[in-house]
């Protein structure tokens, strides 16, 4: 209970800290942008949107043109002189005339027929809904159902084809099964004739808005369901999937922008040294200063799903990003000597994090990597699809490890020694690792600290994977494999540098051979036992083997790690750490001649 008291009074104390933040003088400043934002706010939805206004100039011979597209504020409409040959005399990109039409031959006159022809389908449209009887108007109508795609992902891994190679015949194909009748769409004639008629009209107004596609992804379908004409088709886009993040990450982070200021201020100005010198333990600092920010994230994602009425069960996923974010916050507002770093090193964080989350959602319902995104569930949730414990596993695993990981080993530094130091950032962070090296057992330290970087590996290489999956093999392969090497290489020479910060044992010939040791066995616990489970599907297929060799044979990865690991070390005996980016340098180059021989079979 008196943890508890302490953690709810740090947390009080914090809120009334960040309102103390916000000065006089900010205050009228930040209430006047509010309204502004209002204001312009609303302007927008009365108005429209008119970036686009005047940017096609079109001529038109004939009253029945200029009805058609006059209300469109794209164009600049001109009456058109009966004998005109060229429109660029004119300054036209689209001519208009009876029977015929003219365009410049560039991109933008290409761009003014495509709109012109979108607004002639509309006009056509109109035309059709206004007739007695729909059903003639409209003889198609199309029912889409989306479906898991069922491609075969893993054919690419034993090098089979998936289909025959085409040969050219001039024998005209013949159904090899007898042909059956189409039963025509059902719930089409259940539906009155003026309410298919206004919801028609609905969604063709929807249409006319630039925007109109992307916003109707948070409304509720309406009793229309999937049926769709033809005109009104359009396939998926992956921007659907850049507005879920807008919605749901971006507040998220900004929020957590508010404590890793916190943290830094308090570092920076120095106005933490009563805290922490208070007999309060680490742990319970850190929480109390971030509960605040926590529950207003929480609330913050709450509300948005209630506002798009989404089901409950899409904050789940949602969770562990704010922890990974809250994490991230606290480990960078601790190395952070000026706004100047921490903006830099901020930035740099939410662009990586930012395409980790929206680039597998893209592929969604396609292929599995897309579940490496924990975005993906609440897009399940929106679309109805739902989402397994499995699932959430799977897209969640790495960003709980990763962030308690990080709240563990920021907790570990919490202290005067390590907040309040001016040293860069290299040098903190190494000051960092060397606390975690044990005097009495450096060896148990870096196995720990090796299985330690293990998520945090694993969802760099995870990235390297969505980015680089589609691209032509084997330069995809090639590069996935390079770059999942340096970034093992890199994680595996953490313990070494905690090592020679912590200043003991010696670094020796022998200390060296046996943290090489050390460190190869920590690699391979982490590594191939404790998240093998967790990625099981991706390691299926021929880009997770490129990333996870050898499961089944754990000496040869132990020795490849050792060996690798002690190129580091080596180089960092002889040189110091100056020549340690040597030795990774090397050890990344053995890497990759170590998985490009066995993955020979799928590159040559």
């Amino acid at each position: 209970m008196e943890s508890l008291h302490q953690l709810l009074t740090i947390a009080i104390w914090e809120i009334k800290r960040f309102q103390g933040s916000m000065t006089r003088d900010l205050l009228p400043i930040a209430a006047i942008l509010f309204i502004l934002l209002i204001l312009v706010s609303g302007f927008t939805a009365q108005q429209g949107i008119h970036l686009q206004d005047g940017i096609y100039r079109i001529g038109v011979d004939s009253q029945k043109y200029f009805n058609i597209i006059g209300g469109d504020m794209r164009y600049q409409v001109y009456a058109l002189p009966p004998d005109i040959q060229n429109i660029r005399t004119l300054g036209l990109d689209l001519a208009i005339r009876t029977e015929s039409l003219l365009r410049t031959n560039d991109d933008k006159g290409s761009a003014a027929q495509k709109s012109f022809e979108r607004d002639y389908q509309a006009y056509l449209d109109t035309l059709y809904r206004h007739q007695n009887d729909l059903y003639a108007a409209y003889p198609l109508w199309i029912d889409t159902e989306s479906v898991v795609s069922e491609l075969d992902f893993l054919a690419t891994q034993s090098g089979r084809q998936l289909a025959s190679p085409y040969q050219a015949s001039n024998t005209l194909p013949v159904p090899e099964n007898p042909e059956k009748d189409i039963v025509a769409p059902s719930g089409v004639d259940s539906y009155n004739m003026d309410d298919l008629r206004l919801q028609l009209e609905q969604e063709a107004a929807r249409g006319e808005d630039q925007l109109g596609r992307y916003t109707d992804i948070l409304q509720q379908q309406e009793a229309l369901g999937e049926l769709r004409v033809p005109s009104m088709l359009s396939p998926p886009l992956p921007f659907d999937t850049i507005i879920f993040i807008f919605i749901f990450i971006f507040p998220l982070y900004f929020t957590s922008q508010f404590f890793m200021m916190s943290i830094m201020n308090e570092r920076t100005l120095r106005q933490g040294e009563a805290l922490i010198a208070s007999p309060v333990r680490p742990a319970i600092v850190v929480f109390g200063k971030m509960l605040p920010y926590a529950l207003g994230m929480i609330l913050i994602v709450t509300i948005i799903l209630l506002m798009v009425g989404a089901g409950i069960s899409a904050i789940f996923p949602l969770i562990p990003v704010i922890l990974f974010f809250l994490s991230f916050a606290l480990f960078i507002g601790m190395i952070s000597r000026s706004y100047k770093e921490l903006s830099f090193i901020s930035i740099f964080f939410s662009t990586v994090a930012t395409s980790y989350l929206f680039f597998p959602s893209i592929f969604a319902n396609v292929h599995v990597v897309s579940l490496l995104s924990p975005v993906t569930l609440v897009i399940h949730v929106m679309d109805g699809t739902g989402y397994t414990l499995t699932d959430y596993v799977y897209s969640t695993s790495l960003f709980f490890l990763t962030s308690f990981i990080l709240f563990g080993f920021c907790i570990r530094n919490f202290h005067e020694e390590q907040l309040f130091t001016e040293k860069g950032i290299t040098e903190t962070i190494a000051l960092f690792l060397g606390t975690m090296v044990s005097t009495r057992y450096w060896f148990l330290s870096l196995v720990l600290i090796t299985i330690m970087t293990i998520p945090f590996v694993f969802m760099a290489q995870m990235m390297y994977l969505v980015l680089f999956f589609n691209l032509p093999m084997p330069f995809s392969l090639i590069l996935i494999m390079f770059l999942a090497a340096l970034t093992e290489e890199l994680a595996k020479s953490a313990g070494l540098i905690g090592l020679i910060t912590h200043r003991y044992p010696a670094l020796s010939w022998r200390i060296v051979l046996l943290s090489a040791l050390l460190i190869a066995l920590g690699f391979i616990l982490g590594e191939k036992l404790l998240l093998f489970v967790t990625l099981s599907q991706i390691s299926d297929s021929v880009f997770g083997a490129a990333l996870f060799l050898s499961i089944g044979l754990l000496w040869i990865p132990f020795l490849l790690h050792a060996g690798t690991t002690l190129c580091s070390g080596i180089a960092l005996k002889i040189g110091g750490r100056r020549f340690l980016p040597v030795g990774i340098m090397i050890a990344t180059v053995i890497h990759c001649l170590y998985n490009m021989y066995l993955l020979q079979g799928w590159i040559w």
